[in-house]
């Protein structure tokens, strides 16, 4: 039985940052990671496993990925384009509430974490 999916080895790229987008990802198998460059270093924006989404952006606007993803470990994940998107949201409206409903929660999380690290970046003021 043929499955549906691509199979990705540990460490193998799904998605590079600065690569344009068409299409978003759901994790079937294992788990992966979204690591977004800046100055040659990485910083882990957040790990994924069995049933989350990713690149739901590039169904949105005509954008570049913003983020590289890749997995960790052995990982299977399906490719949705916006034509079966957006049948799927046909078929039921309420998936569309979940995207954006994940999409604020990593919004806030980003703005928390951006937060965080401000904080801890503020220069001391002379005495």
């Amino acid at each position: 039985m043929a499955s549906l999916g691509k199979d990705y080895k540990d460490g193998e790229i799904i998605v590079r940052q600065g690569e344009a987008g068409n299409c978003m990802f759901v994790i079937q198998k294992g788990e992966v990671e979204a690591v977004a460059e800046s100055d040659g270093r990485e910083l882990r924006l957040r790990t994924m496993g069995v049933n989350d989404f990713f690149g739901e952006m590039a169904l949105f606007e005509q954008a570049t990925r913003t983020a590289t993803v890749r997995a960790l470990g052995p990982a299977r994940v399906l490719t949705i384009d916006k034509k079966n998107f957006l049948g799927g949201i046909h078929e039921d409206p309420s998936l569309a509430f979940r995207i954006v409903q994940t999409m604020s929660h990593r919004i806030r999380d980003l703005t928390d974490r951006l937060a965080t690290f401000e904080e801890h970046c503020e220069p001391e003021s002379p005495e």
